[in-house]
């Protein structure tokens, strides 16, 4: 978070991270780094920017951490709501949709964020990209937020297969989660955060840096 004095009004702002996911033949495999900055300062050292919006979708978030805390519990209510009135878990697509008019509905007053929704239901493994005004896209294999997303996708451009495993996955995924620390001064932490998606839920596993 950076903080900018103006005459009377304050300019608050969180940057640096780096998250990532990617769609594996069994499921989804999402990534983060745990460091949360104020400026200069490392203001957190284990942030979780993976959340879980429903047994079946994830969420990784870049950008203001207050924004994205707000809209994470939004979009929990959300889900459960659409649960209880339908009989059934909301698609990752209609998921996705509803991430995007709440954020384009709020342009004018934005959660400053960068998200990755990610899930797997009926129609198997899916990720899709919002920015701050809505903006939604379906990335077929893979897709990277954050200030270190350059160093992270040169990872995944050179390395991911069509039809490899989640395990093969996830450990792409920490390979280029931590080539991002290594090059960008915003991303670090103690460790980092792989997710898979599967089927039978959502399984979030810390992986301390250097082991």
């Amino acid at each position: 978070m950076e903080a900018k004095e103006y005459g009377d009004k304050m300019e608050v702002r969180k940057t640096g991270t780096t998250t990532l996911a990617m769609v594996c033949k069994d499921g989804v495999v999402v990534a983060a780094d745990k460091k949360a900055t104020m400026g200069y300062l490392i203001a957190n050292k284990e942030s979780d920017k993976i959340q879980s919006l429903d047994d079946h979708i994830a969420m990784t978030v870049a950008g203001v951490w207050g924004d994205a805390q707000a809209l994470t519990r939004y979009l929990k209510a959300e889900f459960n709501l659409f649960r209880l009135s339908n009989g059934r878990k909301i698609s990752v697509k209609s998921a996705s949709s509803l991430v995007s008019n709440i954020l384009q509905n709020n342009k004018y007053y934005p959660y400053y964020v960068q998200l990755i929704v990610a899930g797997f239901d009926d129609d198997g493994p899916s990720i899709y990209t919002l920015d701050a005004i809505g903006s939604s896209e379906q990335e077929k294999r893979f897709f990277s937020t954050g200030s270190g997303s350059p160093m992270a996708l040169g990872v995944l451009e050179d390395s991911y297969k069509e039809g490899m495993t989640a395990e093969e996955g996830s450990k792409l995924a920490y390979r280029a989660i931590k080539a991002a620390i290594g090059r960008d001064i915003a991303s670090g932490g103690n460790a980092i955060d792989v997710g898979i998606i599967t089927k039978d839920g959502i399984k979030i596993t810390r992986h301390d840096i250097g082991k």
